[in-house]
């Protein structure tokens, strides 16, 4: 058995994803079973920038010994970020440290993943830290292409909401325009969208410009609009990930929003407060009405809706084997010098793998690295082909291109000129 008096801590930073409460209750356990204290602190790295030691709660077994198939956090989560100043990091590890603290687990993300490496950094040694990676927007560099936990829960509850609208769709006769959360990564909506059969997804990731533009986005929906209407059906769902906001110009989201650009603490674009998926339908509708045609979009954003679910068991077992392994590196000696602060705990299949904070970071950015869907695996390209999209072919096809002309109420030539794959 451990030395009682060691302490471990556990934190949530970052957005909910399901199975949190269940990486919260596998660390509780394992720990306690090896005598060490547990402090849960609440509210993230909020109040320790604060050097604030009375927002931390004692846990026992007993407090979690049923909370693994709980949505959300027992703990709470905020994005509050450590690394805003050379201060506030040096109180984070001050604040720990006058709790006792010598271990620490966080959960989180990319931005929490680079916080808690930065805290293991400055701690020297002094407190180690087990990073469990999650988010539902599955865009962490896991080994093996492992998800991040919480996304299959996540696209569980994204593609029966999706189903619901797509019957909606069906029913009322009408194109709904569906924005699903995701920052930089498509991972989700095209996950979703290829588990619903949506008519198409859009991801930032098929773009090769580094800036796109609202009618780069909705001109590839229009095409899908025409190419259903040649074949005689006048409804569908394009599903779109948010991440493409951030492939905008912040000039053009001002304007078309109406809206100043907010930050959240580690300075990326609030996607949150854009109305995204509003945005795209009034281009749309604008293009069409720029032809005298008329069309009725619906907008529709999921994301919150995602995040605090109940996990599926998928995510139930990751996360007990997540937790339970945060454990057991803390407690386990290493030869890699790499791993003498810390490391992010991972799946390498079914056995716990542990990766060094280097290993995971851009040498570019200094950042935890992202995920971002490969266009070229065959996992998207099935997506692809089963999309309704206007192609290379339907516009080199005289009698095809003839139809979807006729069908925007243009020539030939300008319906090409128009549509003439432009990524």
């Amino acid at each position: 058995m451990t030395n009682p008096e060691k302490k471990l801590a556990i934190l949530v930073g970052g957005g909910p994803a399901p199975g949190i409460n269940s990486v919260i209750s596998a660390v509780t356990i394992e720990a306690r079973n090896e005598g060490l204290g547990v402090i849960g602190v609440v509210d993230g790295f909020e109040h320790l920038i604060e050097g604030r030691t009375d927002m931390t709660r004692e846990l026992q077994i007993e407090h979690v010994s049923r909370i693994h198939f709980q949505g959300g956090s027992i703990l709470r989560t905020s994005r509050a970020n450590p690394t805003k100043s050379e201060e506030s990091l040096d109180t984070v590890v001050r604040t720990l440290k006058s709790l006792g603290v010598e271990y620490l687990v966080s959960i989180g993300g990319d931005d929490t993943a680079f916080g808690a490496a930065s805290v293991a950094q400055r701690a020297g040694g002094g407190i180690r830290v087990a990073h469990v990676p999650k988010t539902i927007d599955n865009d962490l560099p896991l080994p093996t292409g492992m998800p991040t936990f919480g996304y299959e829960s996540a696209r569980k509850i994204g593609t029966e909401l999706v189903l619901t609208i797509m019957e909606d769709s069906r029913t009322i006769n009408r194109w709904f325009v569906v924005v699903i959360m995701g920052r930089k990564a498509g991972h989700l909506a095209l996950g979703v969208g290829k588990s619903a059969g949506a008519t198409l997804t859009i991801i930032p990731e098929e773009f090769e410009k580094p800036v796109i533009s609202l009618d780069d986005i909705s001109r590839v929906i229009e095409g899908a609009i025409l190419k259903r209407r040649v074949n005689g059906q006048t409804y569908g769902v394009a599903v779109v990930a948010e991440g493409v906001a951030e492939r905008i110009d912040p000039e053009e989201l001002v304007h078309n929003a109406g809206i100043e650009l907010s930050y959240d603490p580690y300075g990326h674009v609030a996607l949150a407060d854009i109305p995204v998926a509003q945005m795209i339908k009034q281009r749309v509708q604008k293009r069409f009405a720029a032809r005298d045609q008329k069309i009725t979009v619906t907008d529709v954003t999921l994301g919150y809706e995602l995040r605090c679910t109940q996990p599926i068991p998928y995510d139930i077992d990751y996360t007990r084997t997540l937790g339970y392994g945060a454990v057991r590196f803390l407690l386990d000696e290493h030869t890699d010098p790499r791993l003498k602060i810390g490391g992010f705990i991972t799946l390498d299949g079914v056995d716990r793998h542990v990766m060094a904070f280097e290993d995971l970071r851009d040498p570019a950015t200094g950042r935890t690295r992202v995920r971002l869907v490969d266009t070229s695996s065959q996992y998207y390209q099935v997506a692809r082909d089963y999309m309704i999209r206007l192609t290379p072919e339907d516009l080199g096809d005289d009698a095809k291109a003839e139809k979807l002309a006729q069908a925007a109420g243009m020539s030939v030539g300008e319906f090409r000129a128009e549509f003439g794959l432009r990524l």
